[in-house]
């Protein structure tokens, strides 16, 4: 699903592509793709290698990113990658745009693009790490199906029908909530709820404390996040609404008379971030709570990755 997407971003965004190379796996080798009005064969990975594109855009599953990102690095290509596999690793960096893409040189090759939960957080949380400091953060999530996949998306629309069809979740998700993104680990965790953490520490302070619950819920637009700061300066939320609705990518939606908040409904197809209920933590006296919704798709995935090759188009020299 991401892919499709990103095709669709490419084109919105007019990105200056010369030559455009479908690439999937040797099933697909053969079958057509629309682009910008044109029609491409989709050829397979060692032919794309071959014709050493400036940049490759992953979207395949983190072991085809393991074999081969560095095959297409090797001969010069930049790679962008959306899955798990190099987002931890401790040589190759992990972008948000507007946050650390001036970490960038002609040296990255392979460069992740993080997990859309954490993309869409942690566009929120950096001006306001960088004004007050986060000291704590604990999140839940309520995250689209379509952050699964198609299987996904049809289990819904099947059980919605009342249809008995494949299954991408262990239980029903129609009228559900599963608190299971991703596998459990060791410690009680989900890998989802791991990368969460993770992941904003390398983005954006490993002195951040974090703690997530994971949660999928029957919705098609977007993941929604509801976050609760710990800062280590007295907040002042009018300060904090003006700091959001001026950060490149974040719109406050949080008009509570007109009952406007940000929902999954209104994000799908979108490319902002959308913040609102930002509201006074009563408990604490340095605390915040924010109500975070963004396109998983788009900004958490497929725009996010144009995003990064589009800032290295502009800013860095001989990729």
């Amino acid at each position: 699903m991401v892919g499709e997407i990103m095709r669709t971003v490419l084109e919105e965004r007019n990105f200056p592509i010369t030559e455009f190379l479908p690439v999937a796996s040797e099933r697909s080798v053969g079958k057509t793709i629309s682009f910008q009005g044109k029609d491409y064969r989709v050829i397979g990975l060692e032919d794309a290698v071959k014709r050493v594109p400036d940049f490759a855009l992953f979207s395949a599953g983190g072991q085809t990113s393991l074999d081969w990102a560095p095959k297409f690095a090797a001969v010069g290509t930049t790679v962008i990658d959306n899955s798990s596999a190099w987002r931890m690793h401790p040589d190759h960096k992990l972008i948000v745009p507007e946050i650390n893409a001036d970490q960038l040189t002609t040296d990255d090759k392979i460069i992740a693009n993080p997990n859309c939960s954490t993309i869409q957080m942690v566009m929120a949380l950096a001006p306001i790490h960088k004004r007050y400091g986060i000291e704590r953060v604990v999140v839940s999530t309520y995250q689209s199906i379509t952050g699964t996949g198609v299987k996904a998306v049809q289990q819904l629309e099947d059980e919605y029908a009342g249809i008995d069809g494949e299954k991408a979740y262990p239980h029903d998700i129609h009228r559900n909530a599963l608190p299971h993104c991703d596998v459990f680990l060791d410690n009680g965790y989900t890998k989802e709820e791991m990368k969460l953490v993770n992941e904003t520490h390398k983005i954006l302070d490993p002195s951040i404390q974090v703690t997530a619950t994971a949660v999928r819920i029957p919705v098609v637009g977007g993941h929604s996040e509801a976050v609760n700061l710990t800062l280590s300066k007295t907040p002042d939320l009018d300060d904090i609404r003006d700091l959001l609705n001026n950060t490149p990518g974040v719109v406050v939606v949080d008009n509570l008379q007109n009952n406007e908040y940000p929902m999954p409904l209104n994000a799908e197809g979108k490319d902002d971030v959308f913040v609102g209920r930002i509201r006074k933590d009563e408990s604490q006296d340095k605390g915040i709570n924010l109500w975070i919704v963004a396109d998983n798709l788009r900004k958490g995935a497929a725009t996010n990755t144009v995003q990064i090759a589009e800032y290295l188009m502009r800013n860095v020299e001989a990729i």
